[in-house]
């Protein structure tokens, strides 16, 4: 059983709260003109305060998931999902999705994943269409991570239309967003980075959020928004698939096609270094989640 393989390594909490993950840094401002209001209806939150994944919110994905050459492996267990107090900066407890090395059990003989790590969705328990996604966090500084959140609706891909709000693949200095769908899916022209200003990256907190409607779909950082797509520019490629439902998405993944084409690494592992692996081996490598929330659309 995939649970008797964690019994040798240390404490998620004690490794989560050493180094660099606990440490502060600066942080954007926040603009008050990209912020929900307080008569805004609240859909969905989770504050991520009671220590336990909460499952009449999430599911958690397993093994069996395999896309984009990543290099690791799903699993359900506190290794890899788990929640921490005492974060500095965090309004409570965080969630801690991370990796951790384990070559030689993965039961994919394909993959061979050296990693092991985290995803949490809320497909079949909450989902919405239109309206604003955030969520609060805090990533690693590590050459070859792809850690992600994201929209995904509820049929076959790409048709169903996919809302990347943040992807990081370890350039601290960068996040990227993107929209998927029937046209427009996997090299899509429908993507953008976005660079902090000097000072400021990935390893403060900070809020990435989505505002989204059936005209336009704009990306925000700290209420900032840094890039809008219009329903005219995707129906440029192909069709509009963004007036559907749409689940939550928070993941760990491992090197694969992103990070690769981004660094061209090759070894140890598809897009990861050995600085990134002997980092998660000694447990410095997580994303943090202090909250994710869900608004219905304005008015």
């Amino acid at each position: 059983m995939i649970r008797t393989i964690f019994t040798a390594l240390p404490s998620a909490l004690a490794l989560a709260t050493a180094g660099p993950l606990s440490a502060q840094s600066t942080q954007m401002p926040t603009s008050p003109h990209g912020e929900p209001s307080a008569e805004r209806e609240l859909l969905f939150a989770d504050e991520f305060n009671t220590g336990t994944l909460d499952r009449d919110k999430w599911i958690v994905i397993g093994t069996d998931f395999w896309v984009n050459n990543e290099q690791q492996a799903y699993v359900d267990d506190p290794a890899t999902i788990n929640f921490i107090d005492g974060i500095e900066g965090a309004d409570g407890g965080v969630l801690m999705l991370r990796p951790v090395f384990k070559p030689g059990i993965d039961p994919n003989r394909d993959r061979k994943a050296a990693f092991l790590s985290g995803r949490i969705e809320t497909q079949g328990k909450f989902d919405f269409e239109h309206g604003r996604a955030e969520a609060r966090i805090k990533m690693p500084a590590n050459v070859g991570v792809w850690p992600a959140f994201w929209l995904l609706g509820n049929d076959k891909w790409p048709g169903t239309g996919e809302i990347d709000i943040m992807e990081y693949v370890g350039e601290k200095d960068w996040v990227g967003v993107a929209l998927h769908g029937p046209g427009y899916s996997g090299e899509t022209p429908l993507v953008n980075k976005f660079f902090f200003p000097e000072g400021v990256d990935v390893t403060s907190w900070h809020t990435y959020a989505v505002e989204w409607t059936d005209r336009q779909i704009d990306f925000l950082i700290d209420g900032h928004v840094h890039y809008r797509v219009t329903r005219p520019m995707v129906e440029n490629y192909g069709d509009w698939r963004f007036d559907n439902e749409k689940y939550l998405i928070l993941n760990f993944a491992m090197g694969g096609a992103y990070p690769f084409k981004t660094n061209r690494i090759e070894e140890p592992y598809n897009g990861v270094p050995q600085d990134t692996v002997d980092a998660v081996k000694s447990g410095e490598v997580a994303m943090l989640v202090d909250w994710v929330r869900v608004y219905a659309p304005e008015g």
